[in-house]
């Protein structure tokens, strides 16, 4: 059975993995350790984005439904060198994005960065894309410190739709022959992303083995391996591909207008 988070479990979760960040960097032997799924950035680079992302997304939200673009941070926007100061400026941007959510309510209309997608225009929609990017990032900097790292399933099945809902809908119409794309998590939820001359959107399935019919191509996986690998932290090796793999190559190919 599939159920969306509610607006005070996407609260909780951002807490929850910002936390987990924090502790990531607390046990860091140094800032400048290399990030291996961010080609290029050091822990810092990335203890930034983090940091100064939240202090964006938080005047964004307080901003309100007339804002048309993300707003410059609140705040001091650059991260200090020194480790201590470095987990309290994280913890603070944190609040701060948490503080300006509860403020607005899941409903209140936000410039999000994203256009005509399955996911609203609101500070609910913000907040639940807030959970995946700190859940992503939490990994690349446990994985950088030399931690087991994964999503938790909760962070995970969530993550699975809400990217599907944003990267993967268009009203461009597919270029190819109408197929279907079916993504199985192993903790028993399922989607289908259609793709035919109408563009592409995801719905959610029954579980496992139920599905009405068969798609051109099956993807299976844990949920924290079906997100990361959205993401671009690991590879297709890492899950079971069942029906035409070629089909993966032609949705990757495709570049629609409104993905530009």
């Amino acid at each position: 059975m599939h159920k969306t988070l509610e607006f005070p479990d996407l609260l909780r979760l951002i807490d929850e993995r910002s936390t987990a960040f924090r502790a990531a960097i607390a046990v860091a032997p140094s800032l400048d350790l290399p990030v291996p799924t961010c080609p290029e950035w050091t822990l810092f680079d990335l203890v930034q984005h983090i940091g100064e992302g939240r202090r964006r997304w938080a005047a964004t939200v307080a901003a309100g439904p007339d804002a048309t673009s993300r707003t410059p941070a609140q705040g001091d926007a650059v991260a200090p060198q020194e480790r201590e100061a470095v987990l309290a400026w994280l913890a603070a941007s944190t609040e701060l994005l948490l503080a300006a959510l509860r403020e607005a309510g899941p409903d209140q209309g936000c410039f999000t960065g994203w256009g005509v997608t399955q996911t609203p225009h609101t500070a609910g929609g913000v907040a639940r894309h807030q959970v995946q990017e700190i859940a992503v990032h939490t990994y690349d900097a446990q994985l950088a410190v030399g931690e087991s790292a994964s999503l938790p399933v909760e962070v995970a099945l969530d993550g699975v739709e809400e990217s599907l809902f944003i990267a993967s809908f268009t009203r461009s119409a597919w270029p190819h022959k109408p197929t279907a794309f079916d993504f199985h998590a192993t903790e028993g939820r399922s989607w289908r992303l259609t793709v035919d001359g109408d563009g592409a959107r995801t719905t959610r399935l029954p579980a496992i083995g139920e599905a009405p019919e068969a798609a051109g191509l099956s993807i299976r996986g844990t949920a924290s391996d079906l997100v990361l690998w959205r993401y671009d932290r690991i590879s297709a090796d890492s899950l079971q591909l069942d029906g035409d793999p070629e089909l993966l190559d032609l949705l990757f190919a495709w570049e629609p207008e409104d993905w530009a």
